[in-house]
């Protein structure tokens, strides 16, 4: 059963130097959740190298690429599937330009504006197309259907039909309100 108006789901991470750094890491929660994402799925892990090469393959004839690939796999990282209305956008607001510098000087209120270091440690990751969506997912979710989630879940998070775990960092259908539908 699909809602009428449906979510959107993008992929959402949380670098290395985030991870290492907890108030970074609970002021980017707060921003998340103050701005009404649903944490779909979520997981703390180090990416490994196989999934970094996979997940930057269009950067891969550039300069920055062994950097990327180093960074990215040096820590523990949070991966989240996060969905509301607009996600990708609204999402890709928050987190502000790539480039940190310029955040810092045309969008200082942005998480990379407040929270990155460098171009390469800017933070936060964010899909940029719904095509993107789909492939990252696969990546470091590779259970996780996005047709099954529409199907099956995307009408409790839409409707508001979830709660929230803050020990989790998850939205978990309230198991209540399934059997009300069931």
């Amino acid at each position: 059963m699909k809602s009428k108006n449906s979510l959107q789901l993008t992929l959402a991470i949380l670098k290395p130097h985030v991870i290492k750094n907890p108030f970074v890491l609970d002021q980017i929660r707060k921003i998340i959740i103050n701005n009404d994402f649903k944490i779909v799925r979520s997981h703390r892990t180090i990416i490994t190298p196989a999934e970094a090469s996979l997940f930057y393959e269009d950067h891969r004839k550039k300069f920055f690429y062994n950097r990327l690939v180093t960074f990215m796999c040096s820590g523990p990282s949070d991966i989240h599937i996060l969905a509301r209305d607009n996600v990708i956008s609204k999402w890709r607001e928050l987190m502000g330009p790539t480039k940190v510098y310029e955040a810092q000087y045309t969008h200082p209120e942005t998480i990379r504006g407040k929270y990155g270091l460098s171009d390469t440690r800017n933070a936060t990751h964010g899909s940029d197309s719904p095509e993107s969506v789909k492939r990252e997912i696969k990546i470091f979710f590779p259970n996780f259907n996005v047709k099954e989630w529409y199907d099956n879940e995307e009408m409790y998070f839409n409707s508001e039909k979830i709660h929230f775990d803050p020990e989790l960092f998850l939205h978990i259908i309230d198991v209540n309100c399934k059997k009300e539908t069931d």
